[in-house]
C-alpha cells in the first residue's frame, strides 16, 4: 500500500510546500503501465496520485514529485532508453542537430559541442567521457517502440501533441543552464540519479522557451534527487536546472512534453475567423466598409468603439453556435501526431479488411481516438461561394519517423470531406457503439452506402 503523501525538499517557513512528494513502497510482481485506455495509462503514470487530484491541485499550477521504491517499475523505466542504445541508433544514421545534440552548461551558458554530419557512437562516447558533455536525443519515440506506445496513448488522452527528448549526463556535470519551457513537462528518471532545482516562474504558463540568468532567479523553491522509477511534473514556465551528482553513474532521463500552443488564446485565434465569416453573411454591419484612410492613420477612438461593439455581437452569436469553424488546430494535431501503436506491419491501418458495408450492414467506428470530425469552409471555391463542409482527419497513415521533427513540407493530411448535410449521419456513427447503415439520417440509400463505403475505404469503420 502507498504511504501517505508528505512534503519533501526545501520547505519555506512562511507557508506550506507547494508540491507533494509521494513515497510508494515496493510491491510484489511486475509493475508497469496500464495501456488498456488513454486515461488508464495516464493514471498509472502518475500513480498513486489520482487523476482528479492531479488536475485540481497541480496541472498548470505547481510541480508534483513522485518518488517510488518499486524495483519492477525502475527496471521498466530503464528499458525505455539506455546509454547503450545509442550505439545501435547511430548505426541507423543519426545526424547532429536533427537527431542528437551534444552540449554542456559552462558558467551558466549552454555550450554546443556538435560536429558536422552523421553522429558516430565512438565520438559521442568520447565527448561524453572526456568533455563531460550531455547527449540529448531528439524524439526517441521514432525508434523506441515502448515510448511510441506511451506517447501515442498520451496524445489520445490530452488531445495534444506529445514529444520527448532523452538527456544522458555524466557524473558531476550539467547539460543545460537554468531555463523555462513552453510545454507541460513530465520527467521519467531512467538510469542513475539526477539532482533538480526548481524556481518560481517569471512568466507563468510561458508561451516560449527562455534561458534565465542565475542571479535573476533567486533561491530554489524545490530541490531533490530523482532515481529510476521516479516521476516529476512541472507546468510550462517553471524555471529549472538539473545536474548529475559527482561520484555516481551517469544519469538518463526522458522529458515527455505536451500542450505547446494549446491555450484558450490559441483556440480563440483558430475559431474567430470562421465566426466572423458566418456573422458577416447575416449582419450587414459587418459588411460595411471601414472609414476612408483608416489604414493610413493611428487607430481612433471611434474605430476602437466600433470594434468593441462587433466583439460583443460575436460573443452573443457564439452563445448559440453549435458548430465552431476550426481553421487549423484540429487538423494540425491529427496531421502531426503519432499513428496508432501496433505490432507487425500495420496493414490494418492502411488496407480495409472484412466485409464491404452495404445498406443492411451494421457498422461501428474504429480508431476513434485518432480521428477528428470538424466543420470548415470549402477551400476549393472562391470566397464568394464558400460553404460549410464536414472534414474528417485521421492519423492512421502518419509516419512515425517524422513525429515532432518539423517536416512541414513533407507532412500531408489524411482524411475525407463531405457536404454539411452529412453532419447528422456522421454524428450518429461517432456517437453510437454500432449503427445500421439504413438508419443513417440521409435522404437516399445511395448517400448512405456511399458515406459508409468512403469511411470503410479509409479503415475508419468496420462491419460487425
Amino acid at each position: 500500500m502507498p504511504k501517505k503523501a508528505k512534503p519533501a525538499g526545501n520547505e519555506k517557513k512562511d507557508g506550506p510546500l507547494p508540491y507533494k512528494k509521494a513515497k510508494v513502497e515496493a510491491v510484489g510482481g511486475p509493475s508497469t503501465l496500464n495501456f488498456d485506455s488513454p486515461g488508464g495509462l495516464f493514471e498509472s503514470l502518475i500513480s498513486p496520485i489520482k487523476i482528479e487530484t492531479f488536475f485540481k491541485d497541480f496541472w498548470e499550477q505547481k510541480p508534483l514529485l513522485i518518488q517510488r521504491d518499486d524495483p519492477a517499475l525502475a527496471t521498466y523505466y530503464q528499458s525505455l532508453f539506455r546509454l547503450t542504445d545509442l550505439k545501435s541508433l547511430c548505426s541507423q544514421g543519426m545526424y547532429y542537430g536533427r537527431d542528437v545534440n551534444v552540449c554542456r552548461c559552462v558558467n551558466g551558458k549552454k555550450k554546443v559541442l556538435n560536429k558536422d554530419g552523421k553522429a558516430h557512437f565512438l565520438q559521442l562516447r568520447k565527448d561524453f567521457d572526456q568533455k563531460r558533455a550531455t547527449i540529448q536525443f531528439h524524439q526517441p519515440q521514432r525508434f523506441k517502440d515502448e515510448l511510441w506506445r506511451i506517447q501515442e496513448k498520451l496524445e489520445c488522452y490530452f488531445g495534444s501533441l506529445v514529444g520527448s527528448n532523452v538527456y544522458i549526463t555524466p557524473a558531476g556535470s550539467q547539460g543545460l543552464p537554468p531555463h523555462y519551457d513552453d510545454v507541460e513537462v513530465f520527467i521519467l528518471q531512467l538510469e542513475g540519479e539526477k539532482h533538480w532545482r526548481l524556481y518560481h516562474p517569471t512568466v507563468p504558463l510561458a508561451r516560449e522557451y527562455s534561458v534565465e540568468a542565475e542571479d535573476r532567479i533567486g533561491r530554489p523553491t524545490h530541490e531533490f534527487t530523482l532515481k529510476p522509477g521516479d516521476l516529476l511534473y512541472f507546468p510550462r514556465g517553471t524555471i529549472h536546472q538539473a545536474d548529475t551528482p559527482p561520484g555516481l553513474a551517469h544519469s538518463t532521463h526522458v522529458t515527455i512534453s505536451t500542450y505547446q500552443n494549446n491555450s484558450w488564446g490559441d483556440f480563440l485565434l483558430d475559431t474567430i475567423s470562421g465566426l466572423v465569416f458566418d456573422t458577416a453573411k447575416e449582419d450587414v454591419e459587418f459588411r460595411a466598409g471601414i472609414p476612408r484612410q483608416l489604414l493610413l492613420e493611428e487607430t481612433t477612438t471611434v474605430a476602437t468603439r466600433r470594434l468593441s461593439g462587433f466583439l460583443r455581437t460575436l460573443a452573443d452569436r457564439l452563445e448559440g453556435t453549435k458548430e465552431l469553424l476550426s481553421s487549423d488546430m484540429k487538423k494540425d494535431f491529427v496531421t502531426h501526431r503519432l499513428p496508432p501503436y501496433y505490432v507487425g506491419d500495420g496493414a490494418e491501418l492502411s488496407t480495409p479488411g472484412g466485409k464491404l458495408p452495404r445498406l443492411d450492414s451494421i457498422v461501428r467506428l474504429q480508431f476513434k481516438d485518432h480521428i477528428v470530425l470538424t466543420v470548415g469552409l470549402d477551400q476549393d471555391r472562391t470566397d464568394e461561394m464558400q460553404e460549410k463542409m464536414v472534414y474528417i482527419y485521421h492519423s492512421l497513415k502518419n509516419r512515425r519517423e517524422r513525429h515532432m521533427m518539423g517536416n512541414e513540407e513533407e507532412t500531408e493530411s489524411h482524411g475525407l470531406r463531405f457536404p454539411f448535410s452529412h453532419m447528422d449521419a456522421l454524428q450518429q456513427i461517432w456517437n453510437s457503439s454500432a449503427i445500421s447503415v439504413k438508419d443513417l439520417k440521409l435522404t437516399t440509400d445511395e448517400e448512405k452506402e456511399s458515406l459508409v463505403l468512403s469511411l470503410w475505404t479509409e479503415c475508419l469503420i468496420q462491419v460487425i
